[in-house]
């Protein structure tokens, strides 16, 4: 699915405009990218996450001339998908969360 056809997709389903719902992808899109760029963690709960992750400094080669190379240190966007994500694609229900135990309500008093 390429940027156009989800943009015709959202208007569809919110029966926005094309030009509204162009508006509104890019503009997630564009906050994601600032949060990105501000160190942020983009967290979308049972879609995923972006971050940035960083990466050190290594050696590489070039493929023609297999001359050494130094590779600086950098930052790279990542994403890691959310368990919801994963079990719709997977086809597989998620695992149901366990239950937790709740303190009881009310503790008794000391005399």
């Amino acid at each position: 699915m390429q940027k156009s056809e989800l943009i015709a997709k959202v208007a569809k389903t919110t029966g926005l405009s094309q030009a509204d719902a162009g508006k509104a992808v890019n503009a997630v899109l564009e906050t994601i990218v600032g949060a990105l760029k501000a160190g942020d963690k983009v967290m979308l709960t049972g879609f995923g996450s972006f971050q940035v992750r960083k990466t050190a400094a290594r050696t590489g080669f070039n493929p023609r001339t297999r001359e050494k190379i130094k590779i600086a240190a950098g930052k790279r966007p990542a994403f890691s998908a959310g368990s919801t994500l994963k079990s719709v694609v997977s086809g597989k229900k998620a695992a149901a969360k366990k239950p937790t135990k709740k303190a009881p309500a009310a503790a008794k008093k000391k005399k």
